[in-house]
């Protein structure tokens, strides 16, 4: 049996749980290889002769009514707002899942991922700033630098094969899945703008549908979608970014009833069959597209000087330097403390690797940084920050725990 530091005996993961975390896994590092490739197509089209083509693209106008509103965005836009609010549904969706049957159901469990998500966030922001400090509209930026991309991430890992344990993989999702849980407190306090109160009250009467609708116990999915479509339009016109009203929706999802006498492994899940109809379209359809329009860096013309400029330096350190200091130093303290240890199979050269594969910023970091920068050339900047960081810290921390991992297959050979 696992025990913790204090000699207690670990909480076993429930079968329920496990199954979650293998289908999470499965997906999650096959959709991280289709956003590299993505990416990568981006660069392609934005530096070609399709380039005319890629930004008509982005820019084709989407006209849209929705009951008594009218909503036109160009197709980046309805991506970014939209879609991607399908992707923050399905964040909240697997917040909630691990709060309540999952990795983060245990104290115990929970303590050294929330230290080092904790500490791999403030320590980006600070290097950021120290960078930046001097330029308000940079500053605006300073949380680019600070989520990890747990699908990129585990799509590298997924390139090491049977060398990276288990336990790896569980605590980077963990860290990933906290990070994205404080890049949405972020977003919710720092990027929302001219706000509509009728707007927001309309939100709130929308909200307060779904949770009534939870009291109930109603295990229906379509009253909290169709809710869930109002409550979007309602924040979309409050000046709330939109992607927050799939957060709340997700969050208000029914998970199992601990008040019944159905055996929890067994209890059909609301939440479980939105989140697996879910997770194929997000992994596979929506981050892909978003890496496609997002990513279209424009290289012609860039230089040594406006790679080594405060903006996209302030990126690159913080995420390739700031998060791996933070995670390992917020972990080797807390073993240091008797509060927590390494997971099984994890040395301090296997964490170091981790540290390095959580700067790997890319879809929040790309994601914020449309929030932060309404000027083209900082945006740009900060995409050239986040693919850099992005790229070295995949490069890295793939060669280094290719070097210090164990080849499992061959030694049980």
């Amino acid at each position: 049996m696992n025990e913790s530091a204090h000699g207690h005996p670990r909480p076993a993961s429930s079968p329920r749980g496990l199954r979650a975390l293998s289908e999470f896994f499965r997906l999650e590092a096959a959709g991280g290889i289709m956003l590299i490739a993505a990416a990568v197509l981006a660069m392609i089209a934005a530096n070609s002769p399709m380039a005319a083509a890629y930004d008509a693209f982005r820019d084709m106008p989407v006209d849209v009514r929705v009951g008594g509103f009218e909503i036109a965005k160009p197709l980046l836009l309805w991506i970014n707002d939209g879609l991607m609010a399908i992707f923050f549904l399905l964040v909240a969706l697997e917040i909630k899942r691990e709060s309540l049957s999952g990795q983060l159901a245990s104290r115990e469990q929970l303590v050294l991922p929330m230290v080092c998500a904790l500490a791999g966030v403030a320590v980006p922001a600070l290097l950021f700033t120290a960078f930046n400090h001097g330029n308000a509209e940079a500053m605006r930026g300073w949380a680019v630098p600070t989520a990890t991309d747990i699908a990129f991430a585990l799509g590298v890992l997924a390139l090491l094969g049977s060398r990276v344990p288990s336990g790896m993989k569980l605590l980077l999702s963990t860290i990933a899945v906290v990070d994205d849980l404080i890049a949405i407190a972020i977003i919710a306090l720092f990027y929302s703008h001219g706000m509509s109160m009728v707007a927001l009250a309309w939100a709130g009467a929308a909200i307060a549908g779904m949770f009534l609708l939870n009291r109930r116990g109603v295990r229906k999915l379509a009253p909290y979608l169709l809710l869930g479509v109002v409550l979007w339009v309602c924040v979309l016109k409050s000046g709330v970014h939109a992607t927050l009203a799939g957060v709340v929706t997700g969050l208000m999802i029914p998970h199992v009833d601990r008040r019944n006498a159905v055996d929890d492994e067994v209890e059909h899940s609301p939440l479980e069959t939105l989140e697996h109809a879910l997770h194929p379209w997000v992994a596979y359809a929506i981050l892909p597209l978003f890496a496609f329009v997002n990513a279209g860096l424009v290289l012609g013309g860039l230089s040594v000087d406006d790679m080594l400029s405060p903006l996209p330096m302030g990126v690159v350190i913080g995420l390739f330097v700031g998060k791996p200091v933070g995670i390992v130093a917020a972990a080797l303290l807390m073993r240091a403390l008797g509060w927590a240890r390494f997971p099984d199979g994890m040395d301090l050269r296997a964490m170091l690797g981790l540290g390095v594969m959580c700067g790997i910023g890319f879809t929040m970091s790309l994601f914020i940084g449309s929030l932060a920068y309404r000027d083209p050339m900082l945006y740009e900047e900060a995409v050239l920050g986040v693919l850099l960081a992005s790229l070295v810290s995949a490069l890295v921390g793939y060669g280094w725990l290719r070097i210090t991992l164990p080849d499992r297959a061959r030694a049980g050979a």
